[in-house]
């Protein structure tokens, strides 16, 4: 995705004292069955709305410096239910999956005849081009390079999709964007990154309403 936003006037700062809160949408039929649901904008199920509101619970004593949305609504009822007055941010969108929109992991594996990975092998062109992990990545230090200096100011909530959070995690953790694959993140979770001892951590990761009982399929 080509994005012609500015960088700031001012390098990332060393040690910002506020946190960034990470919430993942709530469920959408497309997740509930583990399809790869990229730029297709589907709507919260019933009980994804449930999800956002409970993460809103999570989310009550924490005050905001900045909050951001991606456009797609999934994310923006998802900030909404959740009590958060969110600004939409184009580069918050999730992985464009191109070929592979809406197909499961075991479908395109059935087809490829191996463990194909999104993180390992990629993805194809379909109605839209594609995204490589590593053109997410470049979307998700863009992103971060707004979020840093208002973590001077306070905390700041992000409200997306679980694969861009995981590669915006991995960016943040200043590791490789394919690291993402090994943390996984449920629907309607919260978790929280910071700096401890001058080093960019996770203080809470995949909080939700329950344990997840298997790891997240999208």
């Amino acid at each position: 995705m080509v994005t012609n936003d500015p960088l700031p006037n001012q390098p990332a700062p060393d040690n910002p004292s506020g946190k960034l809160i990470l919430l993942r949408h709530g469920e959408t039929e497309w997740s509930k069955d583990g399809k790869h649901t990229g730029l297709t904008d589907v709507p919260l199920t019933a009980r994804g709305e449930e999800l956002a509101r409970g993460a809103g619970g999570l989310l009550a004593g924490y005050d905001f410096s900045l909050v951001l949305t991606s456009p797609l609504q999934r994310a923006r009822r998802t900030a909404e239910l959740a009590g958060l007055h969110a600004e939409v941010d184009p580069l918050l969108v999730e992985w464009d999956y191109g070929g592979y929109e809406g197909r499961t992991t075991r479908d395109i594996r059935s087809e490829l005849g191996y463990n194909w990975s999104a993180f390992t092998h990629g993805v194809i062109r379909g109605d839209t081009p594609g995204e490589t992990v590593e053109e997410v990545a470049a979307r998700a230090s863009r992103v971060l390079t707004r979020v840093l200096p208002a973590m001077e100011e306070g905390n700041v909530a992000l409200i997306a999709h679980g694969h861009f959070l995981r590669i915006l995690t991995a960016v943040y953790l200043r590791m490789a964007p394919r690291f993402g694959a090994q943390i996984t993140l449920d629907a309607g979770s919260v978790s929280v990154l910071s700096f401890y001892r001058e080093q960019p951590a996770i203080v809470s990761w995949n909080y939700g309403a329950q344990l997840p009982l298997v790891p997240s399929e999208s």
